[in-house]
């Protein structure tokens, strides 16, 4: 057979056809991710709470035989009620520490003990630590001019972090109120997420990708950080009422402690301790360590029951995730963050071990 000369001609103007389409492709896309960036957390946010709460909504719907639509209103109205009440007393709190802490440096009634003596014989940090500190206990004014820069820039970064919090809880507000929306399409949405994986994955795996991302954020959703916003909540309460200075800021450390999966008694005890140093003990002061302790380990029976039904994920890919959705994105990132990266840690295993099959070795011919 002769062969069929190559039409150079052809194969350039097919080239440049493919490269005029993927870079008209190209375009359109980073310019439909511009568009959309502003409000990339907040959809990211809401398609996270839908997928957590929908089979809330299916087991609400297979009992009262209502429309997706009514149960879905019912669900993020509750749920919306139920979270303000706390949230409120919270941010009341934290507002009035600051407002505290501005009054007594303003009335010059704050006094820095002096420090102990032991202090000294620590090791490297011993003596100038003393020094600080004693010229803090001595003649505070001086040491606040001194450092007046640092102290206004930490400030700030204060500051912007308190309203960044207040911001987060809006935008929380608002993506369960999108959330909504969504969980009134689920079946629709289910579908869709379903026909996406098959289109990218295949047929094959495709429902089994959509299935493993469904599991993880609702495992990661409901065993990490619904767990930790649980305990902000209950020790952040205790806190408010017993009227510990800093309940608020408190809380919010107990929520930062909880998506790391460190133990909250890291803050509980030390407030349990401070609490009958200045009160002494009595009745309300053993009934409140009580309370605040049991809160602090509410997670050790949450989590078996929460975390355990899903699919496990490392405890430093949730670490990893909660640092680093926190530095980039804020208090949503905080909570966006370990959904994002278990997820994604989800899928690239199952990708590693996705391996094809070997083909068979065929023997030798005879």
């Amino acid at each position: 057979m002769v062969p069929t000369p190559i039409n150079e001609k052809a194969l350039t103007r097919t080239l440049l056809d493919v490269l005029i389409r993927a870079g008209l492709i190209t375009v359109l896309v980073l310019f439909c991710f511009e568009i959309f960036r502003p409000f990339r957390d907040l959809m990211l946010w809401s398609l996270i709470l839908a997928i957590t709460l929908y089979p809330l909504q299916t087991r609400l719907m297979r009992r009262g035989g209502h429309k997706p639509g009514h149960v879905a209103t019912l669900l993020v109205l509750a749920a919306i009620v139920i979270l303000m009440v706390p949230i409120y007393l919270l941010g009341t709190s934290i507002a009035d520490s600051v407002e505290r802490a501005m009054v007594l440096v303003k009335d010059g009634a704050f006094h820095v003990p002096p420090p102990n003596a032991a202090v000294a014989d620590w090791p490297l940090v011993g003596k100038p630590l003393t020094e600080l500190w004693l010229q803090a206990s001595t003649n505070l004014p001086d040491l606040t001019a001194k450092y007046l820069p640092q102290i206004k820039h930490f400030s700030l970064g204060l500051l912007s972090k308190l309203a960044g919090v207040g911001m987060g809880f809006l935008m929380f507000i608002f993506a369960l109120i999108i959330a909504g929306i969504f969980m009134a399409y689920g079946e629709g949405g289910s579908r869709s997420a379903v026909q996406i994986a098959a289109r990218v994955s295949g047929p094959a795996k495709g429902p089994k990708i959509a299935l493993l991302c469904t599991a993880t954020i609702r495992a990661v959703a409901l065993g990490v950080v619904g767990i930790a916003f649980i305990q902000m909540l209950l020790v952040g309460l205790g806190f408010v009422f017993k009227g510990v200075p800093g309940a608020g800021l408190l809380a919010l450390a107990v929520l930062l402690l909880g998506i790391m999966q460190l133990p909250v008694t890291l803050i509980t005890l030390p407030v349990i301790a401070f609490v009958f140093t200045t009160e002494g003990a009595s009745t309300g002061t053993i009934i409140f360590a009580i309370y605040v302790f049991v809160a602090g380990l509410v997670d050790n029976v949450l989590k078996p029951l929460l975390l355990g039904r899903g699919v496990d994920v490392p405890m430093p890919v949730i670490l990893i995730g909660a640092l680093g959705g926190m530095v980039s994105n804020g208090i949503i990132g905080l909570f966006v963050g370990p959904v994002v990266l278990a997820v994604g840690y989800q899928l690239f295993w199952q990708w590693v071990q996705d391996r094809p099959d070997p083909e068979p070795q065929q023997g030798p011919l005879p």
